[in-house]
């Protein structure tokens, strides 16, 4: 198998290189640059007259690792340090930092302190990603803090800096001397009009159906993949999964290349290797034991984590009897060795998982659209014992989510009007916690549920959408239930999706041939469980309708993975989500006519002439309208005004306001040149007020136009308060619609007066 495996990678290989001999053949030379010959960089060619320019030796040169990766006039330097003495911690503990720095886009910030405060989401998500492709890299047992800081030194906002910062990182872990199995590359994958495009600018993803990151290792191996698409079908991913990996080769061998003229040399390292004959106790102890666990089909998450944590006890103390000075850390991850080892074998002898399941079976799903009927839109889903509830509220389109400064040029969206929260509480998994805090984790998992779901959102909805989505039980692929119960939250608020989404987690547990080190077995596990996760070598998510695909996450614990498995595994994940969509659809499969508290859109057309009475002064009106009712109102253009209600009592109430404050009163017609009589009501130090009728709103009339001389003050010409004076009537203003008086064209004239007074 693993032959047969290792021989259509390397023909594949083939085939692609000989397609791309012309770039090929050119050899990536690595120069030195400036003056005192410090600098070296290398350049990188990624097709359609793109490149990538990678360098070291000028910039933070005390730092582990320093590298500085530029595409177009964006420049991103990762620097890398690592700490001499291991820490207690048996997980590698890796910090990535990632934050944008306004400067690199000439601006300042907005906030108080005019300086770069917490991480947003997109430095949050974009951290995720270079953690998630260089940690697989890291030997084993390597328990050293290390930590990668990027810093963005300029973003000409179309060349993105993301995938400059996983290639700037890998870089930066090759030429330091901390211990590391890479390099690694990563590149952006677009799908413009049935064309793949490796690193598209910011415009260029504008007009693109798909946009992927992909991450891959040496001889072709997948590493990690993170995007979304719009409704880009499977065999359009894979050619682009297959190209991504293919040009990654070219930025690693630049890589290699650089490190071995300019990298330092790698510290000592040597992995832990446990004790034969403590595994071998140990594997006596606990494997049959462990064998009844993983085959009792009754055990739940919680009854399997505590007989397993009781064996594990037992074991500890049977023998801290048997020996003396027992290093219980060492005996402890030795169970958790045995106990992985047990639990990968059994799905290879049984093809069979430890709740029953066969490897390509479902979970029971149950769905229930509306379980909070005062709520816009709600739905609960469950698979198995992971367990979400969704909730829709539809607000006004000023309640959109509005970027900030830097993420607006690097992502080029201003504003959402779609947006996704995801909650996990301590409790969904049985644990004491501190509750209400958005973490990382939580971040990243509610922006690919968010992804998968904003493909079929209509782009000209009237409202703003917030999806809440709270994790109450989780037992793996939490989520992804949250694409499958957000999708049903839609639809029971109405909200005119064009097609219904569902999501799965698709799992991978392998062999290893030790001669050949490459794999020689697999097993592809659908609808992936929690513990599969945790003992497995892969975490693949893809969300999308029945036969597309709209957002997709791997996360591969491996140092590679040949991507015809991964092809493999979507083929799996789009078998899997059709038959949730099977289940989804029984429940809801339209959106609700019927939802009797749902918002309103309305607008109204308001007479120039009334705008003022209209909107009161300093907008009293308007905010007098939302005290009272709830409902705010927004102009649209000149004349037309937009009309937001929570519910149709308040749309009803707020009506009823506006047509009192619209009601004109009627007024005698009035023709354009007709003569006059005015009665000044007011005199101000600029002109007069006067009404043409009773009850008649006052009109101001500048002195520019009660007589043919300049004066400083109405008084200067004897006018007063009561007196009445000729006036012509000129029109309306075109933009405020107030009338326009004049008395200075009447003092030469001679004409018939008409009065309104009574």
């Amino acid at each position: 198998m693993a032959y047969l495996v290792n021989l259509r990678l390397i023909l594949n290989n083939k085939v692609r290189l000989l397609k791309n001999y012309e770039r090929y053949r050119k050899k990536i030379q690595v120069r030195s640059v400036g003056t005192d010959w410090s600098t070296a960089e290398v350049d990188v060619p990624l097709g359609d007259g793109k490149k990538m320019v990678i360098s070291t030796g000028k910039l933070a040169k005390m730092a582990s690792g320093s590298a500085m990766v530029s595409s177009g006039k964006t420049s991103v330097m990762v620097t890398s340090v690592c700490k001499t003495q291991a820490s207690s911690s048996s997980f590698m503990p890796l910090i990535v930092d990632y934050r944008l720095k306004a400067s690199a886009t000439g601006r300042i910030p907005t906030n108080f302190l005019r300086r770069e405060l917490g991480s947003t989401e997109y430095e949050i998500t974009a951290g995720r990603l270079i953690d998630r492709t260089v940690r697989p890299s890291f030997p084993k047992g390597f328990c050293y803090e290390t930590q990668l800081i990027t810093n963005t030194f300029m973003i000409d906002g179309e060349n993105l800096p993301d995938v400059l910062a996983i290639n700037a990182a890998s870089a930066s872990l090759a030429l330091s001397d901390i211990p590391w199995n890479g390099p690694v590359a990563a590149v952006r994958v677009g799908f413009i009009d049935n064309d793949i495009v490796i690193n598209p600018t910011n415009h260029e993803l504008q007009h693109s159906s798909l946009n992927l990151i992909v991450s891959a290792a040496n001889n072709n191996m997948l590493v990690m993949m993170d995007g979304y698409a719009n409704m880009i079908n499977s065999d359009d991913l894979k050619k682009s999964i297959q190209r991504g990996v293919l040009e990654c080769q070219e930025i690693i061998n630049a890589i290699k290349k650089l490190a071995a003229t300019h990298g330092k040399p790698k510290r000592p390292f040597e992995e832990v290797k446990f004790d034969e004959q403590l595994l071998a106790s140990i594997k006596s102890l606990a494997e049959i034991q462990l064998r009844n666990i993983f085959t009792d089909f009754n055990h739940d998450k919680i009854s399997r984590d505590n007989a397993i944590n009781n064996l594990r006890t037992s074991i500890m103390e049977t023998m801290k009897k048997s020996v003396e000075d027992l290093n219980l850390t060492v005996v402890v991850e030795a169970f958790n060795i045995i106990s992985k080892e047990v639990f990968r074998e059994l799905i290879f002898e049984t093809n069979q998982r430890c709740d029953g399941r066969k490897l390509d079976e479902l979970r029971d799903i149950k769905c229930e659209a509306g379980h909070l009927e005062l709520l816009h839109g709600s739905a609960l889903f469950q698979r198995g014992q992971t367990q979400v509830s969704c909730s829709v509220t539809l607000d006004s389109l000023d309640s959109a989510l509005k970027m900030d400064m830097v993420s607006m040029l690097t992502s080029g969206v201003k504003e959402k009007n779609f947006f996704l929260h995801y909650e996990f509480p301590p409790y969904a998994i049985n644990e004491v916690g501190r509750a209400g805090v958005v973490g990382r984790r939580e971040m990243g998992h509610g922006a690919l549920a968010e992804r998968g779901l904003r493909a079929v959102i209509p782009e000209d909805y009237p409202f703003t959408i917030r999806l809440m989505s709270e994790v109450l039980e989780s037992n793996g692929s939490s989520s992804m239930a949250s694409v499958c119960g957000g999708s049903l939250a839609l639809l029971d608020a109405g909200v005119p999706i064009s097609q219904s989404v569902a999501g799965v987690a698709i799992g991978l547990v392998t062999k290893y041939d030790k001669e050949s080190t490459s794999i020689s077995d697999y097993r592809i596990l659908t609808d992936l469980l929690g513990i599969e996760d945790y003992l497995g070598d892969m975490d693949f998510k893809i969300a999308g309708p029945r036969d597309k695909i709209t957002a997709i996450q791997a996360d591969i614990k491996l140092a590679g993975l040949p991507v015809e498995i991964v092809e493999k595994s979507i083929d799996a994940a789009l078998e899997a989500k059709k038959k949730i969509l099977d289940i989804m659809d029984q429940t809801l499969a339209t959106p609700r006519s019927d939802k009797f508290n749902l918002p309103l859109m309305d607008s109204v057309e308001v007479p120039v002439h009334l705008r003022g009475q209209f909107l009161g002064v300093g907008g009293y009106n308007l905010k007098k309208i939302y005290l009272k009712t709830g409902v705010t109102i927004q102009p649209q253009d000149d004349k037309t005004y937009s009309i937001f209600a929570p519910n149709e009592t308040a749309m009803k109430e707020a009506k009823e306001m506006i047509d009192v404050l619209l009601k004109d009163k009627k007024t005698p017609e009035m023709y354009f040149g007709e003569i006059y009589q005015a009665k000044i009501v007011q005199v101000k130090d600029s002109g007069v007020m006067v009404i043409l009728y009773d009850d008649m709103k006052p009109v101001f009339v500048p002195n520019s136009h009660l007589d043919q001389t300049v004066f400083a003050h109405p008084s200067a010409r004897n006018f007063e308060v009561g007196q009445m004076i000729k006036v012509k009537y000129l029109g309306r203003e075109a933009e405020s619609g107030a009338i326009r008086l004049s008395s200075k064209v009447l003092r030469t004239t001679s004409s018939s007066i008409r009065s309104r007074f009574k």
